[in-house]
């Protein structure tokens, strides 16, 4: 890999980490249409830690609002708030990713090389898109979320961990379909995603850490981590205004596109 290849792959899972087109699905495609090799989970792990940077810096007023309400709620025994509410439904939102991706995690990683699955796995993230802009009612807002709500789309979160299925696109897409507006559910996806991806992106590190061997490549990581964190920050911001006025439809179209000029590629043995 060379200083050009880390930039680009930075650029792309911090572009599509957050815009619902799966960024797991273009780790896997991009290096494999390019004819690059795998980057490896060093650099994964450092791209992580990019996309963790660039939601933390984006949502720190709200994260700590939300942390500073629900810890005032829980010790003085008060009322919960919208706010501390919300500190619980992320909690509650959480839990099936972690418990999924303890138990699959093995299974699921093979599909990382595995370019048919994976694009078989965009479409139906295309799909779930659709489904959702065409079911949801769009009518309630965040601080009307319920508990039942927060772990429907912790489960479309749990379901992400398969490379293809995209986590910003699941968690919008459960929240449409739960009713909320394109805004709010793109908001509690991304502050649902901090814990999952601090979780996995520490769990990487400390596996990089552990790996000396790398030291010759930290300036491909450097790279790599600055183009996510910006590009992740960007994505962020766009799509939230984005969704204020316009559909997931052209995300999806995008999806099937990709995946099935992919999976077509790839049963014609490219």
């Amino acid at each position: 890999m060379d200083i050009l290849q880390a930039f680009i792959l930075g650029f792309v899972q911090g572009a599509t980490e957050f815009l619902p087109i799966s960024s797991s699905a273009h780790l896997v495609l991009v290096p494999w249409w390019l004819g690059w090799g795998q980057p490896g989970l060093s650099f994964d792990a450092v791209l992580h830690l990019g996309t963790i940077v660039a939601v933390v810096v984006y949502f720190y007023r709200d994260l700590w609002h939300i942390v500073v309400a629900w810890v005032r709620a829980l010790l003085r025994r008060e009322a919960s708030t919208p706010t501390a509410r919300l500190g619980w439904w992320l909690i509650l939102g959480t839990i099936p990713a972690v418990v999924l991706g303890l138990a699959l995690e093995a299974s699921f990683e093979r599909l990382f090389g595995f370019p048919l699955g994976v694009a078989a796995l965009l479409l139906v993230t295309g799909a779930i898109l659709a489904a959702s802009e065409r079911l949801g009612s769009r009518l309630r807002r965040l601080d009307d979320l319920g508990w039942l709500d927060a772990l429907l789309i912790g489960l479309a979160q749990a379901c992400a961990i398969a490379p293809g299925i995209s986590r910003s696109g699941a968690t919008i897409g459960a929240g449409l379909a739960r009713g909320l507006k394109r805004a709010d559910a793109a908001r509690f996806s991304f502050l649902l995603s901090v814990p999952v991806i601090v979780g996995a992106g520490s769990k990487e590190f400390l596996d990089l850490l552990a790996r000396p061997e790398q030291a010759d490549q930290w300036g491909l990581l450097a790279a790599g981590f600055l183009a996510a964190a910006v590009t992740g920050y960007l994505a962020i911001h766009f799509l939230l205004k984005y969704l204020q006025r316009r559909s997931l439809y052209p995300f999806a179209v995008y999806c099937w596109a990709f995946g099935g000029v992919s999976l077509l590629a790839a049963l014609l043995g490219r």
